[in-house]
């Protein structure tokens, strides 16, 4: 008991899902299922059997996320070790440039210089349309500084021009 102990304390700062926090995962789900039907017929509360529900939803997701991240785990093995296979031999001088390397370095090249013709298109000056006008602001000594028109007047000022739109 001690030994599953300290490996799930270990496991929660290893990254991914180890077997110890899984299983320590399943027995506390369980053990939550367990709870809820021993209230459930207690009380015969519908609240017991939706927290039930929910419960084992999440608990079934749990292990299929898991699940998920080792065959990910196994793939991304799986490609490195045929990456490692497949690695062609050092050049022996630096010099030398292998087709390879030239096609990449093309591709990387021309893909470079479209994404700096995107950009150039996308990002262009706008000329200004109209000139500003600023407004005229009169000094009272009460109120300090205010707009010669109020916000209420322009209001009225648009309702009147959509109202001689309708007629």
């Amino acid at each position: 008991m001690t030994s599953f102990a300290t490996n799930l304390w270990e496991s929660i700062f290893t990254p991914g899902p180890t077997p110890t926090l899984l299983i320590a995962t399943n027995v506390t789900f369980a053990a939550l299922q367990i709870v809820l039907a021993c209230l459930l017929f207690a009380t015969w509360s519908i609240h017991f059997v939706i927290l039930s529900a929910l419960c084992g939803g999440l608990w079934v997701s749990i292990n299929w996320f898991a699940a998920e991240l080792k065959v990910h785990q196994i793939q991304e093995e799986e490609k490195a070790r045929r990456a490692k296979e497949a690695a062609p031999a050092p050049a022996t001088s630096e010099d030398s440039e292998t087709e390879v390397e030239a096609a990449t370095s093309t591709a990387s090249l021309t893909k470079q210089e479209s994404i700096a013709e995107a950009v150039s298109h996308v990002v262009e000056p706008i000329q200004p349309v109209g000139e500003l006008k600023h407004r005229v602001v009169d000094e009272t000594p009460s109120l300090g500084a205010k707009s010669s028109v109020s916000t209420e007047d322009e209001w009225e000022k648009v309702s009147e021009n959509e109202n001689d739109k309708d007629k």
